[in-house]
């Protein structure tokens, strides 16, 4: 197996910043967005990380740039497939597969998560509220239930910890009532496209989230689409309501974090190598059932 690629240097390129997975550098008139292999669970990165899950989470995100061009514009300047600019090349065995370069556009200040299951906060909240999000449904569902119609749930942005579920009210006061409204509609008619597509590879996509960016005046599709990541994947052939279900996730990394007399708190222990390699196959597998093809 790889080793994972944790932390990214490019020197004489300049770093801008380090997500939780993503490095990025400025290229000048556009940006290089890196996926590492690092993983994080309860807010903590793990200090050892899962191989070629940075490639997963980039050649998911290129796969579905290309499903949904004719939805929305996204901020690619290069496919999967083209070749990095001179300036790059000597970083060609590290960047391959894990890197895209992009638009340098502003982004919204919210992310724009659509449900299509009863899952995570929206569960917990429905069973306190019965709504999710101020959004009343129906009475007696049950957990991972699939809603009557897809709902636009807005969250803000938080650099650590977790993203807070916002009112729609309170997105249109961030970023304007006619954005909002148009990011609603892309991110539902996105999802439900994709969902379609997905479950006829045998992926149920519950949940995900996406990002918006405001470029030349024009609204773009940015960051990563529809990966482990942002999104909730489950085996459709063993979806049943009514319980948990497993998923194409770092749901082992939890599972076993859950295990421990860990507080969740930093420093998080290492992860054993059955957990990492468990793990690195699920993500792969996700790549292959949606794409067909093979890392």
């Amino acid at each position: 197996m790889n080793e994972p690629i944790l932390t990214l240097e490019l020197p004489g390129i300049r770093k801008l910043k380090s997500g939780k997975v993503r490095e990025i550098f400025d290229l000048g008139d556009a940006l290089l967005f890196v996926a590492t292999d690092r993983i994080s669970a309860f807010d903590c990165i793990m200090p050892n990380g899962i191989p070629r899950k940075g490639e997963v989470l980039t050649q998911i995100s290129h796969f579905w740039f290309d499903q949904l061009q004719g939805l929305i514009r996204n901020h690619r300047r290069f496919g999967a497939k083209d070749e990095l600019p001179p300036v790059l090349q000597p970083y060609l065995s590290t960047l391959k597969g894990r890197s895209m370069i992009v638009e340098k556009a502003q982004p919204l200040a919210i992310e724009c998560v659509v449900r299509g299951y009863l899952a995570g906060s929206g569960w917990k909240e429905y069973q306190r509220t019965g709504s999710v999000c101020g959004i009343a449904l129906p009475a007696g569902l049950t957990e991972s239930a699939e809603l009557p119609t897809p709902i636009f749930t807005p969250a803000t942005k938080a650099e650590t910890g977790h993203d807070e579920n916002i009112s729609y009210e309170e997105a249109e006061r961030l970023v304007g009532s006619a954005i909002v409204a148009k990011a609603r509609d892309l991110s539902l008619a996105i999802y439900k496209q994709a969902r379609e597509y997905a479950r006829q590879r045998g992926i149920i996509i519950a949940d995900t989230k996406f990002e918006f960016g405001l470029f030349d005046g024009q609204l773009l599709l940015i960051d990563e689409v529809l990966t482990p990541d942002s999104s909730r994947f489950w085996p459709a052939a063993q979806y049943a309501p009514g319980r948990s279900q497993p998923s194409f996730d770092k749901q082992f990394v939890r599972d076993y974090l859950e295990t421990l007399s860990w507080d969740k708190q930093p420093p998080a222990p290492a992860l054993p190598s059955e957990i990492v390699a468990r793990t690195a196959a699920k993500y792969l597998e996700a790549f292959h059932l949606l794409t067909g093809h093979s890392l």
